[in-house]
């Protein structure tokens, strides 16, 4: 049963926010999971207290006879609304209910949808595939290992890199697997050197792939990196990180290096970034943050600056957002957004704007959206999703379009459906409706892993890491999930 809150006193409330804090920069995670709940209903009552005096007011208009449309326009200190025609349409539904999944743009303009944590809270290995012209969802093969807060990479050569993760009932992975979209099934692949989940992975210009930090339950906070070679399926230790860290971002630049912001570090949210060179191997600290954060959003603009939006650190959710500029090595503010959010998602339109989409906010509802004009600095509120949610995908369609599919809605439950977001300019595809479940592909015969061969300059070994028990379920990171107030 969930645990009911009741209004508390100004000298009960500060303790609370202390724990939370302390949850945070200490690493808490599981206290944070259990007080994020408080945290977020305490926030919620202020800002009711305060409403009148908030001078950003949101007027929603939600069509009668269009119950899967929402529009909205946004009002800035009383001036006249600024209408925004955008709106999210429900699609077919997933056949599977799943958060803490990867979503990956294939080739054909398909997308692929790869494991989670189903509505059973058990880690799932089952993938699928939208079809954008009709709508629907087909089951294709299924992972050989199941895994949650994994990452996915599409490849030069078209096939999909699955690593990492965690399952509930291995516990943290090193496995990799390969889908082929051409046949439909998976192939075991060079395991990783070390088991990691909630690490961030960048196909490089020269076809490898970097993986760079996580988290697992034997070494803690991982400082270690690795490259994955497509043509011997292996992966090689390099120069670490300079600060462990997961649940960071990590953005290729044009030039094509690599910008690693934020996470969470054993000084906790942490504000620091970091520059991998391809060319020399190296990681070179550049420009921190202004705000520590974590689960948050990186987005590389038109420009080549990267904007950085949202997250959690030790005050709170944030609202705000910020740029980094690779030729000063700074970040600088930029406009704050209307909702502060974590575990949200942020998409490039063809326009230039940025959508930035659900997540965890005081508000509770978790559906609000908003667009980012990188001309004017500033964020204009669009049309809400019909179904609010975070831990979600979003993939840019090649018509323009924007899919948003599972997540957790606010009652912390898997969720299956799915949503097209239409920017002004883009073509409406089919709406279909959820698609029946298609006999999957058989599973393909494992082939052998390929031996890794550790860098000599890595400082980091393999850790074995005995099974760990299949139950309880414990999820040992942020994003934590929210227990609503009723």
């Amino acid at each position: 049963m969930k645990k009911k809150f009741a209004p508390q006193s100004a000298a009960a409330r500060a303790p609370a926010r202390e724990r939370f804090r302390s949850s945070v920069d200490e690493g808490g995670f599981f206290d944070l999971r259990a007080s994020i709940g408080l945290f977020v209903f305490l926030a919620g009552l202020l800002l009711a207290l305060f409403a009148t005096a908030n001078s950003l007011q949101l007027a929603f208009d939600t069509s009668a006879n269009q119950p899967t449309e929402a529009k909205a326009s946004v009002l800035l200190g009383g001036s006249i609304g600024i209408p925004f025609s955008e709106t999210w349409t429900f699609t077919g539904s997933l056949n599977t209910a799943r958060d803490a999944h990867t979503a990956t743009l294939l080739a054909n303009g398909m997308v692929l949808v790869v494991g989670g944590v189903d509505i059973g809270s058990v880690s799932s290995p089952s993938a699928e595939l939208y079809d954008p012209a009709t709508g629907t969802w087909a089951v294709t093969a299924s992972l050989n290992h199941e895994r949650f807060y994994h990452t996915a990479t599409l490849l030069p050569d078209g096939k999909i890199l699955v690593a990492g993760g965690d399952s509930t009932n291995d516990g943290d992975l090193a496995s990799a697997e390969l889908y082929d979209p051409a046949t439909g099934t998976w192939t075991v692949t060079g395991s990783l050197n070390i088991k990691r989940q909630l690490h961030t992975a960048t196909l490089l210009p020269d076809g490898k792939v970097l993986v760079a930090g996580g988290y697992n339950r034997i070494n803690k906070i991982l400082e270690s990196v690795e490259l994955y070679d497509p043509a011997t399926g292996s992966w090689t230790l390099v120069n670490e990180l300079n600060t462990a860290r997961f649940t960071h971002t990590a953005t290729l630049l044009p030039d094509g290096m690599v910008l690693v912001t934020g996470g969470f570090g054993g000084s906790g949210t942490l504000a620091s970034t970091e520059l991998y060179d391809p060319v020399s191997g190296t990681w070179t600290n550049t420009g921190d943050l202004n705000t520590p954060r974590v689960v948050h959003t990186a987005t590389l603009l038109p420009n080549g600056t990267v904007l950085v939006a949202g997250g959690i650190n030790s005050n709170g959710i944030s609202p705000t957002a910020e740029f980094y500029d690779p030729a000063s090595g700074t970040s600088s503010a930029t406009g704050n957004l209307n909702t502060e959010r974590y575990a949200h998602t942020a998409t490039l339109l063809p326009n230039g704007m940025v959508l930035v989409a659900g997540g965890i906010n005081f508000s509770g509802s978790y559906a609000s959206a908003e667009l980012y004009d990188s001309a004017s600095g500033s964020w204009l509120a669009t049309g809400d999703l019909n179904t609010g949610r975070y831990q979600h995908t979003a993939t840019l369609l090649p018509d323009g379009m924007v899919l948003a599919a599972g997540g957790l809605d606010i009652s912390v439950t898997a969720l299956a459906s799915a949503e097209l977001y239409t920017p002004s300019g883009a073509t409406p595809t089919p709406t279909a409706t959820p698609t029946p479940s298609v006999t999957p592909s058989p599973s393909p015969t494992a082939t052998p892993s390929s031996t890794p061969t550790p860098s000599p300059t890595a400082t980091q070994t393999p850790t074995g890491t005995p099974r760990p028990s299949p139950t309880p379920r414990l999820r040992p990171t942020p994003p934590p999930r929210p227990t609503p107030p009723r």
